[in-house]
């Protein structure tokens, strides 16, 4: 496992499209856990292939809380949201600022896990926001682009968890 250089803004990679994988291979394998390790390394809720350069629909998500697990997510999609809500995001891609954006309370995902295995996964909370905040990196979107207004993205002083 190693871990990858985050790609940050203006970076134009972060606004291309992601293709979908076709299928699992030790490349992909190896993109997953090299994923993982760069997310826990850099302290963050969630981390889209895009972000280490790579255009591929490839998610992977912890959340903070203790005992939580990976989640690897491959050609995810939103199929369900319900709720709304006003939430402050941050992203490794971003670093230094937050800003609030509307996001859904519940969502429910499809996807494919490691082993190919399709799944749904239903979040709320955080969870929710995060599946909204990476699946929105896989279409070359990232949350400034939500922003109600410039002004609503504001710098922070210490950088802790981000998505």
């Amino acid at each position: 496992m190693a871990i990858i250089p985050i790609r940050t803004i203006p970076d134009p990679v972060l606004r291309q499209k992601a293709r979908k994988v076709p299928g699992i291979d030790s490349s992909i394998r190896r993109l997953i856990d090299d994923m993982i390790e760069t997310m826990h390394e850099a302290n963050g809720v969630g981390l889209a292939a895009p972000q280490v350069g790579v255009l591929l629909r490839v998610v992977v998500i912890r959340l903070p809380e203790e005992g939580a697990e990976d989640i690897v997510l491959i050609n995810p999609e939103i199929i369900r949201k319900s709720g709304e809500r006003i939430v402050e995001e941050r992203c490794l891609s971003i670093p230094g600022y937050a800003g609030m954006v509307k996001r859904a309370c519940n969502v429910t995902v499809k996807a494919r896990d490691e082993n190919w295995k399709e799944f749904r996964i239903k979040g709320d909370e955080l969870l929710a926001q995060a599946l909204e905040h990476e699946i929105d990196h896989l279409s070359g979107i990232l949350y400034i682009d939500r922003l109600e207004s410039p002004e609503k993205l504001v710098k922070i002083e210490s950088v802790e968890a981000e998505a």
